[in-house]
């Protein structure tokens, strides 16, 4: 049985070399399951680190890039339809009139509007919607206008008098989407001035407040990107500064704090870091952090770790969630490390959570959210459960006017991984390492074997992606191109698939590239080209000792859980929202109603391990929203015992997992299983009962 967390031991990726582990050859193809990527050469068509900067082996492509197609275009059109396409109807925040990001001295600033605006313009481009583009413009001509002759812009928050640059980290990454799509030199102008802002600026008043000390690895991020279109040295010097006074990542066995989404998002400050110190204990500390909370709090299916808003001792049972930002932080967070390391843990990292976590946070319709979602979740309703979870107020309700960070923040997490699902290499290939059906087109370059690039000016290839990942097993790639090219191809393997085979024009290779993380085909490609990954799934139990021996089931990249009987109650949004809710007057509740969310079934089960699991398959959904009890394509049957002692608990809340020995019936119960994402109740880490 594999602990998905055993990643610090294994990890081959802090080494140098690339170790090429099988070989097979077809005419003009060469295909090898190497160990780690290239990235000793520099590609030749897009953007990436830059001497003296430590080299990637993976480069993201600029938004706008990547058309996603099936359920994550389903994802993103009821994003748009949703509470992150009307935000600017409901959140005081966003409203226009006295607004600080688009008057001088307005009333209405801080992280919101960025927060919103990150995820909104990027789902623009990515769906290529106008209106969305209009608007998102809009804002951004705004935000480039507010630029003081100091270098700094929009409003200005004091903490003690000191500048809060928290909320300039969110635009920054704002700025470096916008220039991807339009190429408006404005954007460098404007970021590399109010990089100069940043020099001027004292020790002792930067980088001062909680957030934004934690969070400066955000702002490190820009200043790389930002490094590899200007090569300006004063850069190295910032980033240098902006490490020093953030705050210590390092250490080996505490964090700076235990805010949910200050692990989920800043944990990879030290990463970034090692791009311009090149030491790689740096990198090792970003790897460290990422294991230290989940062995401490992380003994949980789904990808995360249970600290509710704060991790807590004691406070470690799959009943305890993550914060819905913590979600989408922890995604854009594995989406850069596996941009730095190339390593594949990443990208199996961000699928368990964008799978199995992130879905159920929202309503099927993305118009409402929950501020904390657990593995364990059987109860959500308005009560205030502290200390049950770690905040006063109602929490677990989903509510469109309620939780101000999620609210706005929410929305950068699916564009983001539709952008990151074709990647660009350093010897001029391209890469899939996130799998959804999506349509890109790529520059590549005819090369040669090895780090002999000729450069030919490029060929653009067209690239589509076709597979309903991760609720089946195949992935078909099509390649269109004006000419043939020569270029290589890479393939990530999943590390819980025992049997993977790679296809070319329907016939199957000879390589074997399971236990291995990267398939390469090198080869001279022509137009209508096909490759077919095969990824069998199968089931795998593990096991959480630190909670009681429960178990959890995966099937692929899935985690299953049990399906509950969703009852939902509608409430107004104004009468439910946390106390530092703020609306527009103009905003029809109606519209926009809270829904509290009951079981109509028993969910107390153990789950019977030594009995076989049986996969029901059904339709595909018409509307290809597979998120949903009604519409999921995959069940599963099983069998349970039920837990008459296992009940809600004296905080309102799923009580905490039973010991082992607890008394269970008698009886033996046909369970059914669903995926995790598609359940917004379920019970995801079960005791263990016998036959």
């Amino acid at each position: 049985m594999k602990n998905n967390y055993d990643f610090m031991k294994k990890n081959a990726f802090l080494c140098i070399c690339i170790l090429a582990l099988s070989c097979t050859h077809t005419k003009n193809t060469e295909i090898t399951a190497p160990q780690q990527l290239p990235v000793d050469e520099y590609n030749t068509y897009y953007t990436c680190n830059r001497k003296p900067l430590q080299p990637q082996p993976l480069i993201k492509l600029p938004a706008g890039s990547i058309q996603a197609g099936g359920w994550l275009r389903k994802q993103l059109e009821l994003q748009k339809d949703g509470l992150n396409g009307h935000l600017g109807e409901i959140s005081a925040w966003l409203q226009k009139e006295d607004n600080a990001w688009l008057t001088n001295g307005g009333k209405w600033g801080w992280e919101e509007a960025p927060y919103w605006l990150r995820g909104y313009v990027s789902l623009a481009y990515s769906l290529g919607d106008g209106g969305m583009i209009r608007e998102a413009h809009f804002w951004i001509e705004h935000i480039l206008k507010s630029q003081r002759e100091d270098g700094n812009f929009g409003p200005v928050q004091l903490n003690d008098g000191k500048q809060d640059f928290w909320p300039n980290m969110i635009v920054l990454w704002i700025i470096q989407s916008y220039y991807e799509y339009t190429n408006d030199r404005r954007a460098i102008d404007f970021m590399s001035r109010y990089c100069d802002y940043l020099l001027t600026v004292a020790d002792e008043d930067f980088l001062y407040s909680y957030w934004e000390n934690s969070r400066g690895g955000d702002n490190l991020w820009s200043v790389a990107w930002l490094y590899n279109r200007t090569r300006e040295e004063k850069l190295l010097k910032l980033a240098e500064k902006i490490h020093r006074n953030t705050a210590d990542w390092t250490k080996s066995t505490q964090l700076p704090n235990w805010h949910n989404v200050n692990i989920a998002q800043c944990f990879r400050e030290p990463a970034t870091y090692y791009l311009f110190s090149k030491d790689s204990a740096m990198l090792a500390a970003s790897y460290n952090v990422q294991s230290l909370i989940r062995r401490a709090f992380g003994q949980v299916p789904g990808g995360m770790f249970g600290a509710d808003e704060n991790a807590r001792i004691g406070f470690f049972d799959p009943r305890q969630g993550t914060e819905t930002c913590g979600f989408v932080e922890q995604m854009a967070s594995d989406e850069i490390m596996l941009l730095i390391t190339g390593d594949p843990y990443w990208a199996e990292n961000c699928e368990d959570v964008a799978f199995n976590s992130y879905p159920a946070s929202m309503m099927p319709d993305y118009k409402a959210l929950r501020y904390i979602t657990s593995p364990n979740h059987v109860v959500s309703d308005t009560k205030n459960h502290h200390p049950g979870i770690d905040n006063r107020g109602p929490f677990l309700a989903m509510n469109p006017f309620s939780s101000r960070c999620c609210q706005h923040n929410h929305g950068f997490g699916w564009p983001y991984y539709a952008e990151h699902l074709i990647l660009a290499t350093p010897d001029n290939g391209l890469a899939a390492v996130l799998y959804s059906a999506c349509e890109a087109t790529v520059k590549v370059g005819n090369s040669g074997n090895g780090s002999a690039t000729v450069k030919t000016g490029g060929v653009d290839v067209s690239v589509h992606e076709e597979t309903n990942y991760p609720f089946e097993e195949k992935i078909r790639f099509t390649f269109d191109m004006p000419e043939n090219a020569t270029f290589p191809f890479y393939l990530r393997i999943p590390s819980w698939c025992g049997n993977a085979s790679v296809s070319i024009n329907g016939k199957k290779t000879g390589v074997k590239p399971s236990g291995k993380p990267y398939v390469r085909i090198y080869r001279e490609w022509h137009p209508g080209d096909r490759v077919e990954l095969d990824v069998p799934m199968d089931y795998r139990i593990r096991q959480w000792q630190v909670n009681k021996n429960s178990v959890s089931v995966d099937y692929g990249p899935l985690t299953l859980s049990l399906k509950i009987k969703e009852n939902y109650t509608k409430t107004d949004s104004r009468e439910t929202a946390i106390r530092d809710s703020k609306w527009q007057e103009k905003a029809d509740a109606s519209q926009w109603p809270s829904y509290e969310i009951s079981p109509g079934s028993p969910w107390n089960y153990a789950l019977a391990v030594d009995n076989p699991i049986t996969l029901e398959r059904k339709p595909w959904t018409a509307d290809h929203n597979p998120f949903t009890l009604e519409n999921t394509p995959l069940e599963f049957k099983a069998k349970g015992r039920l837990v008459a002692g296992w009940t809600i608990d004296e905080y309102g809340l799923c009580g905490v997992l039973p010991c082992e020995n607890a008394k269970k019936s008698d009886r033996l119960d046909d369970i059914t299983l669903v995926p995790m994402g598609a359940a917004r109740l379920r019970i995801t880490a079960f005791p263990r009962t016998e036959k």
